[in-house]
């Protein structure tokens, strides 16, 4: 089955793009083709997609009416633009699809997760608070189904493993970190799957060297952990990361494989405390940089 959370993803994007640039209905589809040949890959659901993206904007008027009853407190033009075509999808779907293609409870959690990954430290709370309120308004349609999914054990869920590399490099007498930056605004670590490689440092190094054309060397494992996502069509999944510090030479920074990124960059330490990071992020870069200026210290 194709991935619907991807397909979500791009029709966020295209959504974004539409929204803050003005354009036209008829080039938002380009929009929406760009972003597919860019963004999205072989199991991408096309007509999914587009049927998304056409009841979004037909319904725009709608949607953005509900936005300001039901989250009175915020004018809809002070809304961050992702959040609020966050909110348009997530209504969208809990309001106008087929409930037995989309569950209510999955047009929520879908939104939240979107919101999660691109908007900001509250977009979380934010979108909850605003689909959480309409879908009471509804009668909360499907609160009581209860699916066998509930029953599996963590343990028992399937496994992603997934590794991130802190980049960094010693250039005239400073620290350097290679850091890649995302469509929706954020500085962030290079990072993939790495389900396929023998070891997670095989991995990380292999994901480098696609990513961003560096040649990495492994130093300290700077973090891990483990959660439990929900994927629409999967259901729950574990996820286990891995993130190293790794070293390279100070060469240019070429991104080759993009998977919803725009930039990549090397940047200095004192730089990076302006760089607009992912709340999650916050601590492994934290942890990275203090064990290089651990090494610069007096008597080190």
């Amino acid at each position: 089955m194709a991935n619907r959370h991807l397909a979500r993803s791009i029709v966020l994007q295209t959504l974004f793009e539409w929204d803050t640039a003005a354009v036209g209905e008829k080039a938002v589809k380009d929009i929406l083709t760009r972003n597919v040949e860019e963004f999205g890959g072989g199991d991408t659901d096309h007509p999914f997609m587009n049927a998304l993206l056409d009841g979004v904007i037909a319904k725009q008027k709608d949607l953005d009416t509900v936005i300001t009853k039901a989250a009175p407190d915020w004018p809809l033009e002070k809304i961050a633009p992702v959040d609020r075509n966050i909110l348009r999808i997530g209504l969208y779907e809990l309001l106008f699809a087929d409930r037995a293609q989309v569950p209510a409870k999955v047009a929520i959690n879908e939104a939240i997760e979107l919101a999660k990954t691109f908007g900001g430290d509250s977009s979380g709370r934010f979108v909850n608070g605003v689909l959480g309120a309409v879908y009471k308004e509804l009668g909360e349609p499907g609160k009581d189904e209860k699916g066998k999914k509930d029953a599996v054990r963590r343990e028992d869920l399937p496994l992603e493993k997934l590794g991130g590399a802190i980049i960094y490099s010693r250039h005239e007498g400073q620290y350097y970190l290679a850091l890649v930056h995302d469509v929706f605004g954020r500085w962030t670590l290079s990072k993939g799957h790495i389900e396929g490689d023998p070891t997670p440092e095989a991995g990380v190094i292999r994901v480098a060297k696609e990513e961003l054309g560096l040649e990495v060397k492994i130093e300290d494992q700077v973090g891990e952990n483990e959660y439990v996502a929900s994927h629409p069509e999967k259901g729950k999944v574990r996820k286990h990361v891995w993130f190293f510090l790794c070293s390279s030479e100070f060469l240019p920074v070429e991104l080759k494989k993009s998977g919803g990124l725009d930039d990549a960059r090397w940047f200095r330490l004192q730089d990076i405390l302006d760089l607009n990071f992912y709340e999650d992020m916050l601590p492994i870069v934290t942890a990275a940089v203090q064990k290089l200026l651990d090494r610069t210290a007096p008597g080190q």
